[in-house]
């Protein structure tokens, strides 16, 4: 490898740390929950709250899902070693498909990888440059990515922002479109706000567009059983395609999907590229999924207890003078502006014994860091109550709060 090149990403990485963007990985030597055992250089630290994982029923070190894919082990294998069509379909795949379809009430569903794999070969199998995509600006990177992998013509509108989502569908129209998609996040993920799901089926219904909507950060626990986002709007039926995850709320493992008519799951069986040239989902991974699926159906509890905690954690926080990001949902931003002050904060939080983790350039825009809060259910009153003490205390040392 040349030097020079060498030496220009050194260069890229030194400016980096320079501006404070250098994302630090710490190391969890326990299973992900509440909380958590954290290595801390040569030693470690017990007990620290975990404020930061995607575990929103706090499923991913459910006994009922451990047991579910050792079970799996132990009569299916390891792996599959093969891509679907070949030989790497097991009976549990299409069950775990007919069981997600029937959950998100579409026709059929088609595993992947993961879910960024599922918009990443979602718009490409079904859309040409005779068509158009219009997309919500703040969209997770996996659909921003998934867009550019096809040729359809691409229309981009302000976050839920309707008058411009409006504006570009006549612009996709008038440029004479055959079919015209719109692709919008669920729950934007930096900021928990939901998509405006009745206003944009409604304009979808005017403009004869389809409606694809990306529900990661809601499956399992946002609206009716947690069927996500377009159930807790009741608009389910009037949203063409889902695709989700298996890695948050459904056990936090990995995986995703795409649900949606029987006539494009099965085109995306031919030709969604993720989907063909990727390994299938151990076994593993699906019995517990399986597993999961029927907890969360069952789950009101939880659901409950979730939405408890977010209330009384955004109360918390803004009583003590943090400036938050309004919402209902378990993502809690709490914002910072300065990419190295929210370094240091969540320097000092791990220091008193609460794990988040900043997010800064180029993950949100310039001028827009924070500290994405994350609550769960189970994370106790004590927990939280913890947590703020040393939210507050870290404010005050890094001068945020007086």
């Amino acid at each position: 490898m040349p030097t020079s090149f060498l030496d220009t990403v050194s260069t890229t990485l030194a400016s980096l740390e320079e501006d404070g963007l250098i994302k630090i990985e710490r190391e969890i030597l326990s299973a992900q929950k509440g909380r958590i055992t954290v290595a801390d250089g040569t030693e470690s630290r017990p007990g620290v709250i975990n404020m930061c994982a995607n575990n929103y029923l706090g499923l991913a070190d459910s006994p009922a899902l451990v047991e579910s894919a050792k079970d799996a082990l132990d009569h299916q294998g390891y792996g599959m070693a093969s891509v679907r069509f070949i030989c790497g379909t097991q009976k549990s795949h299409r069950v775990l498909e007919r069981r997600l379809a029937q959950f998100l009430g579409k026709d059929d569903s088609i595993l992947f990888a993961a879910c960024f794999d599922a918009n990443g070969g979602l718009f490409e199998a079904l859309l040409g440059p005779e068509d158009a995509v219009v997309s919500d600006s703040l969209n997770h990177a996996s659909i921003i990515d998934g867009i550019r992998l096809c040729k359809a013509k691409r229309y981009r509108y302000e976050n839920s922002n309707m008058a411009d989502l409006e504006k570009q569908l006549v612009l996709a129209k008038e440029a004479g479109a055959r079919f015209v998609m719109i692709a919008t996040d669920g729950v934007f993920s930096m900021d928990g706000y939901l998509a405006n799901l009745p206003e944009i089926t409604r304009l979808a219904k005017k403009f004869d567009a389809l409606v694809m909507v990306d529900d990661c950060h809601s499956t399992g626990f946002m609206g009716p059983q947690g069927r996500g986002t377009a159930a807790h709007f009741g608009v389910n039926d009037d949203v063409d395609i889902l695709t989700g995850t298996l890695g948050k709320a459904l056990g936090g493992a990995l995986g995703g999907y795409i649900a949606g008519p029987q006539p494009v799951v099965d085109l995306l069986r031919q030709r969604a590229r993720p989907y063909l040239f990727s390994n299938a989902l151990p076994p593993s991974i699906v019995a517990s999924s399986l597993a999961a699926l029927t907890i969360v159906e069952q789950a009101d509890d939880l659901r409950e207890q979730l939405f408890v905690n977010t209330v009384y954690w955004r109360e918390g926080l803004t009583n003590l003078g943090f400036t938050l990001l309004p919402g209902e949902h378990p993502i809690v931003p709490v914002m910072l502006g300065d990419a190295k002050l929210a370094q240091e904060m969540a320097s000092r939080l791990f220091d008193l014994g609460v794990y988040v983790s900043p997010f800064f350039y180029p993950v949100v825009p310039k001028g827009s860091a924070r500290i994405r809060t994350q609550i769960n259910a189970t994370h106790t009153r004590d927990d939280l109550d913890e947590a703020l003490a040393a939210f507050n205390q870290a404010a005050i040392e890094t001068g945020l709060l007086v």
